[in-house]
Parts: structure tokens; C-alpha cells; sequence
């Protein structure tokens, strides 16, 4: 399986990553006004295999290459920015003062759906495992903290 792929260096993958930060870089800086993710988490040991599988999920999607990659999917990339634009609508939703459980919601599910669809889209099925441990991470810290 590994016979596939090749170590470089992806820059499309860091680029989609530092744009689903810039609103955890603002919300870093600027407390929304009714901000409800500043408290403590009840999902300790969740979020740290969440956070691990998200280091190895961007270190995959940056430095795995696969070698016989085609043209990559033209609707796979609408579809990552379709979850990027979502993502920051529930950001922009959030800052307004919505916390409900679809904002939240928003906050979790389309950033992982914008990294799932560029690794699909770029053919790096190993990225796929890190991935999908980190959006069942995701969603668990925010249904456990948030929504219920």
C-alpha cells in the first residue's frame, strides 16, 4: 500500500489547513461574546487522540503523496470549499452569539468533511484513518461538551 505514495511536500494540503485555522487564530485573539468553548472539556482522553490523529492527519495530507495521482476531482474541490464556507458561516453565526447545537454542529462537521474531500480528492487514502478518527473525536467532544 505504501508502494503507492511518495514523501514530498503538498502545499495545497497546508494551504487548506492554515484556512481552516484562521477562525481558531481570530477566536484565539477575540473572545466571541457568548463563548461556551472556553470552558473545560469532559472529554480529556477523547480530545487527545483527537489532537494526535489531527497532527498525523495534517502531516499525511502535506508530505504523503501518491504517485499516480490524476487530475484531481473537480467536484470533490467544490466540495471542500463548499465545507469551508459552511465552516465559516458557523463561525460568523457563533461570533453573532448562536450557540445552538447547529452551530456547533457547524463547527465540527464541515472542517473534518474539508479534509476528508481533499484526501479523497487527492487520492491519499492512508491520510483517510487519521481523518476519520479525529472527526469521531471531533464530533464526541462537541456532543458530549455542547450539544447534549
Amino acid at each position: 500500500m505504501f508502494k503507492k505514495y511518495k514523501i514530498g511536500f503538498d502545499i495545497w494540503g497546508l494551504l487548506l489547513f492554515l484556512i481552516i485555522m484562521i477562525p481558531n487564530f481570530i477566536w484565539f485573539a477575540v473572545p466571541a461574546p457568548n463563548d461556551i468553548l472556553r470552558v473545560d472539556s469532559i472529554t480529556k482522553a477523547v480530545d487527545t487522540v483527537g489532537s494526535v490523529c489531527q497532527v498525523f492527519m495534517i502531516i499525511l495530507l502535506c508530505i504523503l503523496i501518491r504517485k499516480e495521482r490524476n487530475k484531481t476531482k473537480f467536484p470533490l474541490i467544490i466540495a471542500v470549499v463548499i465545507s469551508c464556507l459552511l465552516y465559516f458561516v458557523s463561525w460568523v453565526l457563533y461570533y453573532c452569539g448562536f450557540t445552538n447545537a447547529f452551530v456547533i454542529l457547524g463547527l465540527t462537521i464541515p472542517p473534518c468533511l474539508a479534509f476528508i474531500f481533499f484526501a479523497i480528492a487527492r487520492k491519499n487514502m492512508i491520510a483517510i484513518i487519521p481523518i476519520s478518527v479525529f472527526t469521531i473525536c471531533h464530533l464526541i467532544y462537541a456532543i458530549v461538551n455542547f450539544v447534549i
